[in-house]
């Protein structure tokens, strides 16, 4: 998928440094750090395994804050299909690790979210935006 396809589907993914897991470590710990509950965390690649199939290290965060998202769904019920939040770490062919999410300004869109609504969504792109960069951020620092 290209970039331009990718933005079209609603999706940013951010490159990371870091293997999968200590990537959705460090998310964790950046979510919980802002105030949002973790939901659930998911090891896709693990169930793969209990399947008896092969995949490269796949694993979902799922964390929200019911403050935040119940206005979004107050505006438009729908929009508790995409909420709470998720976000997918995964590493591609080469050994790369990527962090790919939602785009808030896309699931407004999707939902046809209202005016009531902005300052929601924009707290949530900010806040997303905030924890991957915070999860996928430099290896070592200072």
């Amino acid at each position: 998928m290209t970039a331009d396809a990718e933005a079209e589907a609603g999706l940013v993914t951010v490159a990371g440094n870091r293997p999968v897991r200590e990537t959705i470590d460090r998310l964790r710990d950046a979510v919980t750090g802002a105030g949002y509950q973790v939901f659930a965390r998911i090891d896709h690649a693990d169930h793969a395994a209990r399947a008896g199939l092969e995949l490269r290290p796949t694993e979902l965060l799922i964390f929200g804050k019911p403050e935040g998202g119940t206005h979004l769904m107050q505006d438009r019920q729908t929009a508790g299909i995409d909420l709470p939040i998720k976000a997918l770490a995964w590493q591609d062919a080469a050994g790369k690790t990527w962090v790919t999410c939602n785009d808030a300004s896309w699931l407004a869109g999707r939902h046809g979210l209202g005016p009531a609504s902005d300052a929601g969504v924009a707290a949530l792109e900010a806040s997303t935006v905030a924890a991957v960069r915070q999860a996928t951020g430099p290896a070592s620092e200072g």
